[in-house]
């Protein structure tokens, strides 16, 4: 499983990121709601997550250098791409999954508040 994974760890967060924003966009979400989740998981505010997409950085580095996972993500659960999230044991594979179940609750119409936990 680890060489599928360093495929993904490989890919620019800037490559994955408009699918984020077209999959909420169907679903009549917006980006700002997008980028709140984004910034909700990471930390990371306007200015520095503009940087990591002006840079292509991957995700792998993406989450690395996140100033702050929420520490709120084990309130995260459910299946994605078939995994539960809560039992994926690689740290970042487990992010990565956050943030597609996360996209994935705004994309199916939850409320904002339910998304980040509040």
């Amino acid at each position: 499983m680890r060489s599928d994974n360093t495929r993904v760890y490989k890919m620019s967060f800037a490559g994955v990121y408009p699918h984020y924003i077209q999959k909420a966009e169907k679903k009549g979400r917006t980006k700002e709601e997008v980028d709140e989740i984004i910034f909700w998981l990471t930390g990371y505010d306007q200015q520095t997550f503009q940087h990591h997409l002006d840079v292509k950085t991957d995700f792998e580095h993406f989450f690395a250098q996140a100033p702050q996972i929420n520490p709120n993500v084990s309130k995260i659960t459910g299946v994605i791409c078939g995994y539960r999230v809560e039992e994926i044991e690689d740290k970042l594979m487990q992010q990565i999954r956050y943030l597609d179940k996360l996209i994935d609750e705004l994309a199916k119409g939850k409320a904002m508040e339910k998304i980040l936990r509040t």
